[in-house]
């Protein structure tokens, strides 16, 4: 217990806990003895790291995010033209929360019911994130011509307002399907976008001889 305690992974360790205890009973029905058991180690240690069983939650969800952005980040500076930058991105900040949840039997808001207020001002600060990394790419898209973007945090809203409908949120991800429909679900809305934000090429009038 002592040697888990101590270990310099051990926030890690506990959201594994939390991530584990969700999917089997729930947050209303998860305890911080439960987290302690899971985790092997005294619940006063877990207040060292964490406020209390909201505060273990919503860290578990900022911890997803966190990660995500990461994974967004590496695409954004890629060499990729920015179109295919912004489908790729597209793609993943669906399909990664997927992947993260899909052990879920409920959508995250009837998991997470009660904390819905705390949640939703997550879920504004999650969107800013995940905004500012897409806003660099098609910003970096306007200025080589590759998009045509007037504003590019407007654009960028929109973007991630738009593949909403394919998070995790209000659907389990039984409810969403198969990961490969999904992905092609995603796709196909990142293309329908993207070809709003495509460059156009000014096609040279031939001279009638």
């Amino acid at each position: 217990m002592r040697e888990v305690a101590q270990r310099e992974d051990i926030r890690d360790i506990i959201l594994d806990a939390v991530d584990a205890l969700l999917a089997r009973y729930g947050y209303k029905k998860m305890t911080m003895d439960d987290v302690a058991r899971e985790v092997g180690i005294g619940k006063g240690t877990i207040y060292l790291h964490f406020v209390g069983k909201e505060d273990l939650t919503l860290s578990h969800i900022d911890r997803i995010v966190e990660r995500l952005c990461e994974q967004l980040e590496e695409i954004a500076a890629s060499h990729e033209p920015a179109q295919a930058r912004i489908r790729a991105m597209l793609q993943r900040r669906v399909l990664y929360r997927f992947d993260c949840v899909q052990h879920y039997t409920q959508s995250l808001n009837d998991l997470l019911s009660a904390l819905r207020p705390s949640l939703l001002l997550r879920r504004q600060r999650h969107f800013q994130q995940e905004m500012d990394v897409f806003v660099k790419v098609l910003e970096e898209g306007r200025r080589s011509r590759q998009l045509r973007v007037q504003d590019a945090s407007e654009t960028a809203y929109a973007l991630l307002l738009a593949t909403n409908s394919l998070l995790p949120y209000s659907l389990s991800p039984a409810e969403l399907g198969e990961r490969k429909l999904l992905e092609q679900e995603v796709t196909q809305v990142a293309n329908l976008l993207l070809s709003g934000l495509q460059a156009r090429t000014k096609k040279r009038r031939l001279r009638r001889v």
